[in-house]
């Protein structure tokens, strides 16, 4: 199978070529940029011009700007003008969906210009089209009419062209021939691409994105594989589009983002919050650290046999051992080793509440399934759905607790639980020993290195090509890492492989602060969605095209569905990508006009046009009409 990137076991970044953007290069051996996105209205110069200095100042490398039509268009010269007056070099972005036209005038003013290939040239209808292989070419040369003049303009005044395909926006005519798949994004974008080589243009940035991380991941994947077999090298601008809002937003932008950079793909970042644009840069920066810190010189790219397929999610095949494994979703450790002596207080905060006066325990939607108490004592009686994990060097009292090993060579025959054990692997290990071992073991792979990623990654591959189908749990030392550093780097090291998925549990080792860690835990597995333990939001980050306040809005719709487990509610402040981004969520609800708003099931039109101040409690009721409804739990 064609690989995608250098190395599998190795950093090695993805050269591409070099462009410019005004006074800055992306691609070849340039930093990694980072960028955002205003949400003030265009045609407001000066409030657009204030908050594009906020983004520069926290860290911008490049500031983009919605452009629905021409008069915005215009007005980017102004905008451009009074950020250079104020003495900022930063290059500027023209964002354009439907309107060619404002296209050519952007391409005038402004170092760079995105158009999404879906929407350039083609007006979604949701409709299947059969199509000949003749008059597919006749629309191609449709397209290209409308194309090649963006082209010549940025040609004349040296401006870079970003082709970004969104999963909710790919054309009927793309739909009707690949259909909603990563392999329809990339030829989406590569027939734009094939027209900016007919006419000599490469200064050209790809985008791949999606709010769904799987689609996300193996849509770029796929672009550079395509890419390598057709002598290509464009630049990569990587983002989950519609990615939410809080802890949630920002672990499935690390999850997405910092996967495709540890296989050293990405050469510009954007995370897409449902914040102030400002807060998104400093998210962006802590993912782009963690790779910087680390550029190798570029490798010879590996050729070998995966034992899986990296464009489309089959879960390894596991045998279950208890509750993990099998078709079990993945499993979460709480690690209180260290924590001295448990309480019930302990146990509350991680989401065991224990009624005295009836004598039970509640449970959370979050709490975790396993406890590992290393040497420590548990004196308090949990139910028996919780498992208690610990060090195999103690002694256990009638099967109370599960024996963990931590070296394939030291496992007393005698300490061996006949139903589960686990053990904890590494890549100094003489795997080759695990081959004695009997089906009840688990395996825990802790890496030793710092690069906790792929070193786990070479594990699973190599239990795969083994044959070995024990269960693993992706583990991680974080004693290290800041409070700030955590939820990117746990989103990336674990969801990054539970993506391709390897991995039947997640935990922590060292680490006291459960509190904050296991929320992540649970937050990445819901990110690779392996589990769904709580509403999903799919929540775009408003820019000039928002039709309403979409922070607020969000946090009121939240605070009256968040205990709706496994519902997904889209909330899109236009229709650019609203109806398709929200193409996997169960309800919708897109601003479509100055106080209106549309709500959707599925794809579905249901209510069109209702006043906004009514709608949150209209989305509500769409959701009990179709019995997705619970009452909160008291």
């Amino acid at each position: 199978m064609k690989l995608y990137c250098n190395s599998l076991y190795h950093y090695s970044r993805f050269e591409t070529r070099e462009i410019r953007v005004g006074s800055i290069g992306i691609g070849g051996m340039n930093p990694i940029r980072i960028q955002s996105m205003t949400t003030t209205n265009t045609m407001d110069t000066k409030a657009s011009i204030a908050q594009s200095v906020r983004m520069i100042e926290a860290g911008a490398e490049l500031v983009r700007l919605t452009a629905p039509s021409t008069k915005e268009a215009e007005n980017l010269k102004h905008i451009k003008k009074g950020i250079r007056d104020l003495g900022f070099v930063t290059p500027i972005v023209a964002d354009i969906h439907f309107t060619p036209n404002a296209a050519l005038i952007a391409a005038k003013f402004v170092e760079k210009v995105r158009i999404n290939p879906g929407n350039y040239a083609d007006r979604k209808q949701f409709k299947t089209i059969e199509y000949t292989d003749q008059s597919y070419s006749e629309e191609l040369e449709r397209i290209r009419a409308r194309f090649v003049p963006l082209i010549q303009v940025c040609k004349q005044y040296g401006t870079a062209l970003r082709i970004g395909t969104n999963h909710g926006s790919l054309s009927d005519r793309i739909l009707s021939r690949y259909g909603d798949t990563p392999l329809g994004m990339v030829e989406s974008a590569l027939e734009f691409t094939r027209i900016c080589v007919d006419e000599n243009f490469h200064e050209i940035v790809f985008s791949m994105k999606a709010s769904n991380t799987h689609v996300m991941i193996q849509a770029y994947r796929l672009l550079v594989s395509k890419m390598m077999e057709n002598g290509m090298n464009y630049p990569l601008h990587l983002g989950v589009t519609e990615a939410g809002e809080g802890e949630d937003g920002r672990i499935k932008s690390a999850l997405g983002i910092g996967t495709l950079l540890e296989d050293g793909l990405g050469d510009t970042i954007r995370v897409s919050l449902t914040e102030e644009p400002e807060y998104e840069l400093p998210v962006a920066r802590a993912i782009v650290n963690r790779i910087e810190k680390r550029l190798f010189p570029v490798s010879s790219i590996e050729n070998i046999e995966l034992p899986y397929n990296p464009y489309f999610y089959i879960r390894r095949n596991t045998k279950p051992i208890n509750n993990i494994g099998g078709n079990h979703v993945p499993i979460v450790i709480a690690d209180l080793s260290l924590t001295g002596p448990i309480t019930l207080d302990m146990l509350n905060n991680l989401g065991f509440y224990y009624n005295s006066i009836n004598d039970k325990w509640t449970l959370s939607d979050l709490a975790p399934d396993y406890l590992y108490i290393g040497n420590q004592q548990i004196d308090i009686h949990l139910p028996n759905s919780i498992g208690i994990i610990k060090n195999g060097s103690q002694e256990f009292i009638d099967g109370s607790y599960f024996p963990l090993f931590e070296s394939i060579s030291d496992i007393p025959t005698h300490k061996i639980d006949k139903n589960q054990n686990f053990l904890i692997i590494n890549e100094n290990d003489d795997l080759t020993k695990l081959e004695s071992l009997n089906d009840s073991f688990v395996f825990i792979l802790s890496p030793e290195s710092n690069y906790a990623f792929t070193e786990m990654r070479s594990l699973a591959i190599k239990l795969m090509s083994m044959k070995m189908n024990h269960p693993i749990i992706l583990s991680h030392k974080s004693t290290s890492l800041s409070s700030e550093e955590l939820q990117c780097t746990l989103a990336t090291n674990l969801g990054g492989l539970l993506i391709d998925g390897m991995g039947d549990g997640v935990m922590t080792f060292g680490d006291n602060r459960f509190t904050e860690i296991i929320p992540i835990l649970f937050g990445t597995l819901q990110a690779a969605r392996v589990r769904i333990s709580k509403t999903e939001y799919i929540s775009c980050p408003s820019c000039g095209r928002t039709l309403f306040d979409l922070q607020t809005v969000t946090a009121r719709i939240r605070e009256k569905t968040s205990h709706l487990k496994g519902v997904k509610i889209g909330i899109m402040g236009c229709i650019v990508n609203g109806p398709g981004e929200m193409a996997d969520a169960d309800y919708g609800y897109v601003g479509t006009g100055n106080g209106k708003i549309t709500l959707y099931k599925g794809q579905e039109k249901v209510q069109l046009n209702i006043p906004a101040k009514s709608a949150v409690d209209s989305l509500i009721q769409l959701i009990k009409d179709h019995g997705d409804w619970t009452n909160p739990k008291a």
